[in-house]
């Protein structure tokens, strides 16, 4: 018997703690479900900061204009992320010179690597280059480098945010979505039509993905 295939779409952002949680634990999820169905995983680009000027912003003074949040929460955010990744195979290695970047040019080349089949593969070198290896996701010589341990063209990486050729296309990708409803991230579409928002858990995820498959095959 022929398993059925699930689409799942995850609109999410590479500066995004709670969207590698939310992977890690939807990963989780998919292994433990992987006798009963197959996966077709996209991801789409999502900014958190889109007027992020060039230089950044530390982190830690970041979240503090824009959510409220005391020294004492952030430490606390940050323990509970660390823990976390850490239970899902995933390193947190926050530090005090830690900064929020610009993602657009991150996002351009996600999408030159979609068409290569390797979106996925950079997607997750570039959450673990900068949130476990501490290197600026907005630097084009960074991102390149990611590109290139994935098996891309490290040179055609760097002529892709020279000449901004996919701009246009995830503008409007993210506007998309944007109209679609999503306000926030991580956002997860199960067969374009069930929306699950932030990170969930493994046992959660399971819990839906299951109970989509069974919809799935009823209808």
């Amino acid at each position: 018997m022929t398993k059925p295939t699930l689409q799942i779409d995850i609109v999410s952002d590479i500066v995004c703690p709670w969207c590698i949680v939310g992977y890690k634990q939807l990963e989780g999820a998919m292994a433990a479900l992987s006798d009963r169905a197959d996966f077709d995983l996209h991801w789409h680009p999502f900014e958190l900061n889109h007027d992020m000027p060039p230089e950044g912003q530390n982190l830690a003074e970041h979240i503090a204009e824009k959510y409220g949040s005391s020294p004492a929460d952030s430490a606390a955010n940050r323990k509970r992320l660390s823990d976390l990744g850490d239970s899902l195979g995933f390193c947190f290695d926050y530090h005090d010179d830690m900064r929020m970047v610009n993602t657009f040019q991150a996002h351009q080349l996600l999408h030159w690597a979609r068409e290569h089949g390797k979106e996925h593969d950079l997607k997750l070198a570039l959450f673990k280059a900068y949130f476990s290896d501490r290197r600026d996701v907005s630097d084009g010589e960074v991102l390149a480098d990611c590109a290139a341990a994935v098996g891309l063209d490290r040179d055609e990486a760097l002529a892709v945010l020279a000449d901004g050729r996919y701009a246009d296309d995830v503008r409007q990708e993210e506007v998309l979505w944007i109209q679609r409803g999503i306000q926030a991230v991580p956002a997860v579409v199960l067969q374009s039509k069930y929306l699950v928002s932030g990170a969930q858990g493994v046992e959660n995820y399971t819990q839906v993905l299951s109970e989509v498959l069974k919809e799935s095959a009823v209808a």
